[in-house]
């Protein structure tokens, strides 16, 4: 799966633009990495974000774990794993049996949304599986990404040559594209663009630091989780 972002909808980490501007690694514009993920295995599904980016996913796929997406009032998820508990999640959110993990998702998404103060990655705790999500919420232009606390489903973003934020399962797609304004997406953590960038939904009380990696490494920061007991 492949989402694209424009830089005029997303603030990603100073740390993933750094690394990239002082390396030589070659990067490419956004439009070429969706064109590339396009050709890579067809057949493809490749939808518009309003003026935002774009959304891809493979609908036939050879791996074991399928991506799902689904649409419902302008919200768009794209979603690769299981959830082990979608019978309580239905039953939780009032959902119908036929809905797949995708559509649940969204659905919990817009009733925890709507629910104020509570913002809408409280979702993310109530999530029990393993998965790597990309939502977005056109009526707020929100941008919701998140792993399983485990990152039993690969994920990685990057940034590319024109300042987009590129986000898939596919490493090799993304590194053609974002040079070494690359890192792996740390698991139990989540990004938004509205709700204060990288964070951990995990441990929330943990703060999420960078670690550069070396000139050997394909991906050229890491994040991960700083404990608070770490600290001290």
């Amino acid at each position: 799966m492949l989402g694209v972002f424009s830089g005029d909808v997303v603030d990603v980490p100073g740390e993933l633009m750094a690394v990239g501007s002082s390396t030589p690694c070659p990067k490419t514009p956004a439009s070429e990495l969706v064109n590339r993920f396009l050709e890579c295995t067809p057949p493809v599904m490749l939808l518009k974000v309003g003026g935002f980016g774009h959304l891809a996913f493979r609908p036939i796929s050879k791996s074991s774990i399928h991506t799902r997406f689904a649409a419902e009032d302008a919200i768009q998820c794209l979603f690769k794993g299981v959830l082990t508990n979608l019978g309580s999640l239905r039953h939780q959110y009032d959902l119908r049996n036929s809905d797949d993990e995708a559509v649940t998702v969204i659905k919990a998404y817009k009733v925890i949304r709507d629910r104020s103060p509570y913002p809408p990655n409280l979702l993310l705790s109530h999530l029990s599986g393993s998965f790597a999500l990309v939502l977005f919420d056109m009526n707020s232009s929100s941008i919701l990404v998140a792993s399983d606390v485990d990152g039993r489903v690969p994920l990685f973003w990057g940034i590319t040559s024109d300042g987009c934020l590129a986000v898939s399962d596919d490493l090799e797609v993304l590194k053609g594209s974002c040079g070494k304004s690359l890192a792996p997406f740390p698991p139990g953590c989540f990004y938004s663009n509205t709700l204060g960038g990288l964070k951990s939904y995990h441990s929330p009380g943990d703060r999420v630091i960078a670690v550069l990696g070396s000139e050997e490494d394909v991906c050229g920061v890491t994040f991960k989780v700083e404990r608070s007991a770490d600290r001290k």
